[in-house]
């Protein structure tokens, strides 16, 4: 993968790790690598799309250290559509989740009917549909923020998301390298077996899917 992923995914796991134990000056870090050689436009898609998984304040603290240490302005706002953003949200949702998609609504569903219709529309549709980035490299950066949280269940969801993407293995265990040292022992120790987890069910999974067709 390219140098500008890597400066993004260490960028999206530092934000995850300045909400669960805070360390400015490695954020800070992560952005002037990023000023210095990578892609100002792209790392400010990530910003946005850590509220998704940070929450408002983490990404607001996030764009204010990032325009004073940038001196970029903000960027002028989308128009809104919710008709489209809800269209392109079961697209992009369907993609991430293949097979489990249908699952996953109903589950959603079960718990909020409008979080589900949030979920596909905001989440999906607003924020991980936009341009700006293509989507294996949101879905790793979503990788890279979860694996610096307790959130285990969606860090699964989301390292299969990344795989039915386009991502491959390979892909995916640069990352978890590239962010190592941005982790806790404990959240290092636990996105490698996660991981392992995912590895094991999704080659059953698409084994048992190519005999069926078979």
């Amino acid at each position: 993968m390219a140098e500008d992923t890597r400066l993004l995914v260490r960028l999206a796991a530092a934000l995850g790790r300045s909400v669960i134990r805070p360390d400015r000056a490695r954020l800070l870090e992560t952005m002037d690598d990023v000023l210095r050689a990578g892609d100002p436009d792209a790392a400010e898609e990530v910003l946005l799309q850590s509220y998704l998984f940070l929450g408002y304040p983490a990404a607001l603290n996030a764009f204010m250290l990032w325009r004073k240490r940038s001196g970029r302005r903000a960027p002028e706002p989308a128009d809104a559509d919710w008709s489209a953003w809800e269209q392109r949200g079961v697209e992009v949702c369907s993609r991430v989740y293949d097979g489990q998609y249908e699952q996953l609504r109903h589950t959603v569903q079960q718990l909020h009917g409008d979080l589900d219709r949030w979920a596909v529309a905001e989440g999906y549709g607003k924020v991980l549909g936009r341009e700006g980035l293509d989507l294996v490299q949101r879905e790793l950066c979503t990788v890279a923020m979860l694996a610096s949280l307790t959130a285990s269940r969606q860090l699964y969801a989301h390292l299969r998301g990344a795989l039915n993407v386009g991502a491959d293995a390979a892909d995916v265990e640069r990352v978890l390298d590239w962010i190592g040292d941005l982790l806790t022992r404990d959240r290092r120790r636990d996105a490698w077996k996660v991981w392992a987890k995912v590895q094991e069910r999704y080659v059953k999974s698409r084994q048992s899917r190519e005999d069926h067709v078979r």
